[in-house]
């Protein structure tokens, strides 16, 4: 237990960084999952909805390595594995 009120602030804000970097590791995580399963779907999914979705995912994802939650090169290495993802799956469907 905490005996002075430096390791108990300190305490208060590993609770609230926790929380917020839980947050946005669960965002990225769902629209990871999200564009994930549009690929799997195995239907004829047009390319601006895969767009719109990197976009948003392009954008959490660097807003979480500004913050400090991700690295910068974790942010970048995602980032580049699902645009990857989304060309292959754009250029089997022409």
């Amino acid at each position: 237990m905490a005996n002075n009120n430096q390791q108990k602030k300190r305490i208060r804000q590993d609770i609230k960084r926790n929380e917020r970097n839980s947050q946005i590791k669960s965002s990225i995580r769902t629209i990871q999952k999200r564009i994930v399963r549009a690929i799997d779907a195995k239907e004829k999914s047009n390319s601006e909805e895969f767009s719109s979705l990197l976009k948003k995912y392009t954008k959490t994802i660097d807003t979480a390595a500004g913050k400090g939650v991700l690295h910068k090169k974790t942010a970048s290495r995602r980032k580049s594995r699902i645009s990857k993802k989304i060309n292959a799956y754009l250029q089997q469907q022409t």
